[in-house]
């Protein structure tokens, strides 16, 4: 499924994607189709475009590998700009908390828990499936081809690793 308001979004941090915009875009669109097929609850939907727009942003925006914060700054600014002030501590949670390694338990737990699992499908390449059918992992897949997401992931993992031994994956949380 597709939803033009990430384009809308996104289209205002072309120059900050730059030669990464088709991939981050694809990422972006299927972590969000994950996020649907894990939770049928259509009022959560536009809660995971705008997660999912924003999750990873502030790697480009902010030129980080530290980029949790930055990115949800983003978004917060978003949902401000956009009379959605009452989404912004869910949203905040749904990106702080999308690469943890464990489950997920606290407030907005549904959503953050399905967010996460969605960015895990993906980061994983389908590895991790959460229940989901691997056919409908596979089509989302093949709509929004990889494009070396996951090979601009390596590289900035490992640079950050030279830049920062102790703390080559600062968005990792137990």
């Amino acid at each position: 499924m597709y939803d033009n308001l990430i384009d809308i979004i996104l289209s205002d941090f072309k120059n900050d994607l730059d030669i990464h915009f088709k991939k981050y875009r694809n990422h972006v669109l299927r972590i969000y189709n994950y996020s649907m097929l894990l939770d049928d609850d259509e009022t959560n939907y536009k809660k995971y475009v705008i997660a999912a727009t924003f999750h990873d942003l502030g790697i480009w925006h902010a030129n980080t590998f530290d980029y949790l914060k930055p990115s949800i700054e983003l978004a917060r600014a978003y949902l401000i700009k956009n009379d959605k002030n009452d989404w912004i501590v869910e949203i905040t949670l749904m990106i702080d908390m999308h690469h943890k390694r464990s489950f997920y338990k606290g407030e907005y737990e549904k959503t953050v828990e399905v967010f996460r699992k969605a960015d895990w499908i993906d980061v994983t390449l389908g590895i991790k499936k959460y229940g989901l059918n691997k056919s409908k992992i596979k089509a989302i897949q093949k709509e929004f081809p990889n494009k070396g997401f996951h090979w601009f992931l390596v590289k900035q993992t490992f640079r950050n690793l030279l830049k920062n031994p102790t703390n080559p994956l600062p968005m990792f949380k137990k």
